[in-house]
């Protein structure tokens, strides 16, 4: 009998307060993501945000091995807070 899966890995789930954030959904290939980051730094900037963390999240919504590159589907999140 195999192992269950999250028993094998030890998955766990928690939950986090995000704050304020900004997002964006990226479609095409991770090797593109950094245009969909200037167009959230320039939204950040023109709301009078700034990056609060030098980490971001990112929430991929389709597999990456089934789907061609060009459309994928990944949510790009980062903290931001106003700026002074």
């Amino acid at each position: 009998m195999q192992e269950n899966t999250m028993n094998r890995f030890k998955v766990s789930f928690d939950s986090m307060e995000h704050g304020m954030c900004v997002e964006i959904l990226h479609v095409g290939p991770f090797d593109d993501e950094p245009e969909s980051f200037q167009k959230m730094d320039g939204f950040t900037a023109l709301n009078g945000l700034k990056r609060s963390e030098k980490w971001h999240c990112e929430i991929y919504l389709n597999n990456a091995k089934r789907v061609l590159p060009g459309k994928l589907k990944t949510i790009l999140r980062y903290h931001v807070e106003e700026s002074l």
